[in-house]
């Protein structure tokens, strides 16, 4: 399947890209698509909402995915060394034994009843993974995972008033959880995540703001793009690296990414006035894998780790899903303006596992 041309939804309010090439041209050029919008809340927060995350001082200003000014180089090549190719690959044995441990017990659970893959297995890893990366000791990772979960339905779904309210409160959590972070960094700045960024000289705020995407795209992206290969995985036998690639170019976890644009210009034949939000397709329209990294000075910076996961995961996980079945149709959906995946992959034994 190939993109289509340029065209305007009138249900998001946006003009859709998902021809790869325009797509390409787009994200190559952040001075005229800005990232302005990109993490703006899809779903307009109401204002009880808004008091609950002004309260306690929650703020977004331009730090990495929402940042195409001076500031972004410094920011981005900061935690970029978190991310090198050489600690990427050091952490494949971790990785290899977290996944492998919860293969095992799911094995075993398997001969009482149906496991849910994503539960099991793909949840927790990328979280311990990344925080182990990041340097970051004693966190919550179910705090974590369900704070990551609230956080991008409040800024990429469609709740209502009452929902937002509650998204608002587990934002604020958050919020609160990252500046006493901040806080124990500026009076013993280590080598983590928090100390690295505090010795940059960015205010509590842009810290606050880099370690709150840092922390759900880090992991909780990776989790679907495991999940998503896991559902497709069921019954098969086939090379990780080539399913993690199939998923990457036909179903990635970020399937589409926001721009704005900076003054008047054309997108294929068609024109554009400034300021006209648009949503890039990223991935399932006969694009290339890396396309759904993002491309140029905002390409992703796990891109390296999250193939890694999802593989290590899908190789330690081999001997399981060769022996079970789907235990439902189709599986729940996340699915948000930007990002999508199996909410659980429900599977039962389908021969007796060994």
């Amino acid at each position: 399947m190939t993109g289509c041309p340029a065209r305007y939804d009138e249900e998001l309010g946006m003009w859709v890209v998902d021809e790869p090439g325009e797509v390409r041209e787009v994200l190559l050029d952040p001075e005229t698509f800005r990232p302005d919008n990109a993490v703006v809340a899809h779903s307009p927060l109401s204002v009880k909402a808004l008091r609950v995350l002004s309260g306690v001082g929650f703020a977004l200003p331009p730090t990495l995915a929402n940042n195409a000014g001076p500031s972004h180089r410094p920011i981005r090549a900061a935690v970029a060394r978190f991310f090198s190719p050489a600690r990427v690959a050091a952490v494949e044995p971790l990785t290899r034994r977290l996944v492998a441990e919860r293969v095992a017990v799911a094995l075993a659970d398997l001969r009482s009843g149906p496991v849910d893959l994503v539960k099991a297995i793909a949840a927790e890893p990328p979280a311990l993974v990344v925080l182990d990366m990041l340097g970051l000791r004693d966190v919550d990772v179910p705090a974590l995972k369900a704070w990551s979960r609230d956080s991008l339905e409040l800024f990429w779904g469609w709740p209502d008033e009452d929902r937002q309210l509650e998204l608002a409160h587990s934002a604020a959590e958050f919020n609160g959880w990252l500046r006493k972070r901040v806080v124990a960094a500026r009076r013993l700045p280590g080598e983590d995540l928090f100390g690295v960024l505090v010795r940059l000289g960015l205010s509590d705020e842009e810290v606050c703001a880099v370690a709150y995407f840092l922390l759900i795209a880090g992991q909780e992206t990776t989790t679907q793009l495991i999940s998503t290969a896991f559902h497709r995985m069921v019954g098969r036998v086939d090379d990780a690296a080539a399913v993690v690639e199939e998923v990457l170019r036909e179903a990635s976890s970020v399937p589409t990414w926001r721009r704005v644009t900076s003054g008047a210009t054309t997108v294929g034949d068609v024109e554009l006035p400034a300021g006209t939000p648009i949503l890039l397709g990223l991935t399932g329209h006969g694009g290339p894998a890396d396309l759904a990294f993002g491309l140029g000075i905002h390409r992703c910076l796990g891109a390296g780790l999250a193939r890694l996961e999802a593989r290590v995961a899908l190789e330690c996980a081999a001997p399981l899903l060769a022996v079970v079945r789907a235990a439902e149709a189709e599986p729940p959906m996340i699915e948000l303006l930007s990002f999508r995946a199996p909410a659980r992959v429900l599977v039962t034994a389908r021969l007796e596992p060994r």
